[in-house]
Formats: C-alpha cells, sequence, structure tokens
C-alpha cells in the first residue's frame, strides 16, 4: 500500500507543479500577503475539503450530474462571471496601512472570521470546472488501473490530495514570507495582476462553453 500511497502522492506532485496556477492558486497567495499565513492556510483547507468531495463525488458517480450536455453550458456561465466578479473586487481593492514606530509599513486589512477563509477557497475551487474535468479524468482512469478496489483507491487518492494540501500551504508560506520585501506599490500591483488573471480565467471559461455550444 505505501506503494500506492507514493504513486499517488507523484500525481499530487504533479498537480500541484504544472496546474496549481488557477484561480485558486492566486486566491491564496493573495491572502497569505495581505491577511497572513494562517489565513491562507484555511484557504488551502477549504481548497482541500473541496478537493476531497470531488473525488467522492466522482467515485460515487454523482458528478454526472454536472457534466450533464444540459447543465455544462449553465455552470461554465455562472463559473465565469463568479470569477470575473472576484477578478474585478481583487483589482479594485486598495491596501490599507499604517505607519509604527520602525517605520515598516506592514499591510493591514479587516478580516472575516475564519469560516469565509474555508468557504472561500471551497468555492473558488468548486466554480473552477477545469478542476472538476480533471478529477473526473484522474478517478476514471485509476478506477480501472485498480478495478475499483476501494482499499487501494484510498490510498492512492489520499497520497494525491496530501501533497496538493502540504503544497498550497508551502506556496502560502513562501508568499507570506516574501512578504517584508515587498512595499505597498508591489503589492497594488499584485492586486491588479491577480485581478486581470482571474478576469481572464472566468473569461475563458465563458468563450469556451459558447464555443462548444456552436461546435
Amino acid at each position: 500500500m505505501i506503494v500506492i500511497f507514493l504513486e499517488g502522492a507523484l500525481l499530487g506532485l504533479t498537480l500541484a507543479t504544472f496546474f496549481g496556477f488557477g484561480p485558486a492558486f492566486f486566491a491564496l497567495v493573495q491572502t497569505s500577503i495581505h491577511r497572513g499565513f494562517w489565513p491562507a492556510v484555511l484557504l488551502a483547507a477549504g481548497i482541500f475539503i473541496n478537493d476531497l468531495l470531488m473525488v467522492v463525488l466522482c467515485l460515487m458517480g454523482a458528478i454526472q450530474i454536472v457534466t450533464e450536455p444540459s447543465n455544462s453550458f449553465w455552470f461554465g456561465i455562472i463559473s465565469g462571471v463568479i470569477l470575473i466578479i472576484f477578478g474585478l473586487v481583487t483589482y479594485t481593492r486598495k491596501v490599507i496601512t499604517e505607519v509604527p514606530e520602525n517605520g515598516e509599513l506592514p499591510i493591514k486589512v479587516s478580516g472575516p472570521r475564519w469560516f469565509t477563509y474555508v468557504a472561500k477557497g471551497f468555492f473558488m475551487n468548486f466554480v473552477n470546472p477545469f478542476v472538476w474535468i480533471f478529477w473526473i479524468g484522474v478517478v476514471v482512469g485509476i478506477s480501472a488501473k485498480f478495478g475499483g478496489n476501494q482499499k487501494e483507491l484510498f490510498y492512492f487518492f489520499g497520497g494525491t490530495l496530501i501533497v496538493v494540501l502540504v503544497s498550497d500551504i508551502t506556496k502560502a508560506y513562501a508568499s507570506f514570507s516574501i512578504k517584508r520585501f515587498l512595499n505597498m506599490r508591489t503589492i497594488g500591483v499584485f492586486n491588479k495582476v491577480a485581478g486581470v488573471g482571474l478576469i481572464g480565467f472566468g473569461l475563458f471559461m465563458i468563450g469556451k462553453v459558447i464555443v462548444d455550444m456552436f461546435t
């Protein structure tokens, strides 16, 4: 079972390295810079819970509700609109600062309660249809490989999800660590870049479902 767990961990490392830079990544890094390390960890926890739920739903076959052709169009449109809204809020966000006695300029933004961070991480991942597509493909392929053996699937996806969670926490820590080297102008630029990135993902999603509808 250790070998199976390591195989899953390798998949998680691949996911975190090559596919871990979507909307949730922008939200994770921005939260770490603006709110702090632990709020970003809560955001990562929300992403982890969503990934876990997706894997369970895929294994149960309930994912068909979302992938039905009649539902995919509106799911894509709504997801794109939500990401665009997130992007506009991020782009226009202003950093509130106070100047302490040592002359440094910390980033201080009044923050919501812990549950809000978890919910945001969950929702940001949930509305990304590419995450759904990824897990559908992986679960179908891996289930076939292990012949539907529940124990082996548990170890495999356990390794995958744990590595993804550790990767997200590492990204949050790295972002938090470099915050001290960033000034207010740099943070403002990052807000705009993150906002444009989120808006771009949203527009791409909307465009893709419209193109798919006519092809």
